[in-house]
């Protein structure tokens, strides 16, 4: 087993492996623990407000729920490293349906097929999740990396996303409640499925360790 630092892969310690891998556990179960709820606030006041980029908040939220399983899948068994690539086509798979999504409705938002309406419970949640993400995609990213496993660092490349993605929805919702710039709404969202569209093109190649 190889860990990656600063580029590199270096030998793992024997004794370290066990603590790794519950860490990647606990950090997985929490990251899927807050992301259902996450998923549930969002595509419910976006359902409501008509957002395209809350829907798409929510449904990576659904994603990362399904990003973070599969790493879970793959710790369950004896050999995690035997089950990498599968899970790390799973994240990938994941990354590329959203953006698809998210595009198409957010072309549709901006012909004006649709009108976002202003969502206070969404700037709440996405200035909760700023405070939140940060924090489990850097143990995460940690962990995974000292441990040697891409999947676990490809998944907190898809937490630390949650980030970038909270604070461009802050910024989208922000706009359209105060000036009323409704068009900031799927705006936001086309920035949401270009960051997914990169992140799903890394994980698919396998390039976030070693």
């Amino acid at each position: 087993m190889t860990a990656c630092t600063a580029g590199c892969c270096v030998p793992v310690a024997d004794a370290r492996r066990p603590v790794l891998t519950r860490r990647v556990r606990l950090l997985v179960a929490a990251t899927i623990t807050y992301n259902l709820v996450e998923a549930v606030v969002a595509l419910t006041a976006g359902t409501i407000a008509s957002s395209a980029a809350l829907i798409g908040f929510g449904l990576d939220s659904v994603i990362e729920v399904a990003s973070a399983s599969a790493v879970a899948w793959q710790f369950s068994g004896r050999d995690p490293q035997a089950r990498e690539r599968a899970a790390l086509r799973v994240i990938a798979v994941s990354f590329f349906v959203l953006a698809g999504y998210v595009t198409v409705e957010s072309v549709r938002s901006l012909a004006g097929a649709v009108e976002a309406a202003p969502s206070p419970v969404g700037m709440v949640l996405a200035t909760l999740s700023l405070l939140v993400m940060p924090v489990l995609a850097t143990a995460q990213r940690r962990a995974g990396r000292e441990l040697g496993s891409a999947t676990a660092v490809a998944d907190s490349g898809q937490t630390l996303l949650c980030t970038y993605l909270s604070a461009v929805l802050l910024v989208g919702l922000a706009l359209n409640a105060l000036f009323g710039w409704s068009w900031a709404d799927p705006v936001a969202a086309l920035v949401i499925a270009a960051v997914a569209v990169k992140e799903g093109r890394d994980a698919w190649r396998g390039d976030h360790c070693c």
